[in-house]
């Protein structure tokens, strides 16, 4: 069975060091085993796990909460349900981010189509209506 340092899975991750240390430390890898002298060494399903952290972790969940999560799989069968409502939880929190991220992008657009409009008329006059007006 292939394993892993923690510069390797740092580096395939694009993670650092630091950051694997803190999330061991917040007990968010109780499954990465220890060589004798204390190294960790990390198994291919523990890059599955860490990916899976991460991704909690970009929708904006707390690590405290992600511990939650890591302490249900530990639990087994039995916290299924946590877990599956906790994925619904946050799938719903995503569409959220991207609904809003939409509505960003559609300002964005509108206001790349103005400038572009803009140059291209050699001045600013032709969106009067949207012009921003700054007095001095």
């Amino acid at each position: 069975m292939k394993t892993y340092t923690i510069s390797e899975v740092a580096k395939e991750l694009n993670l650092t060091v630091y950051t694997l240390r803190y999330y061991d430390k917040e007990g968010l890898m109780p499954f990465v085993e220890r060589t004798p002298s204390g190294n960790r060494l990390f198994k291919e399903s523990d890059l599955s796990a860490l990916k899976v952290i991460e991704c909690l972790k970009a929708t904006g969940m707390p690590i405290k909460e992600i511990k939650n999560f890591i302490d249900w799989c530990s639990e087994g069968d039995a916290t299924l349900q946590q877990r599956y409502d906790m994925f619904l939880e946050r799938r719903a929190n995503v569409e959220a981010q991207m609904e809003e991220l939409r509505k960003t992008m559609e300002v964005i657009e509108h206001k790349c189509l103005y400038y572009k409009t803009a140059l291209e008329a050699g001045t600013e006059d032709i969106h009067k209506e949207d012009k921003i007006e700054i007095n001095s």
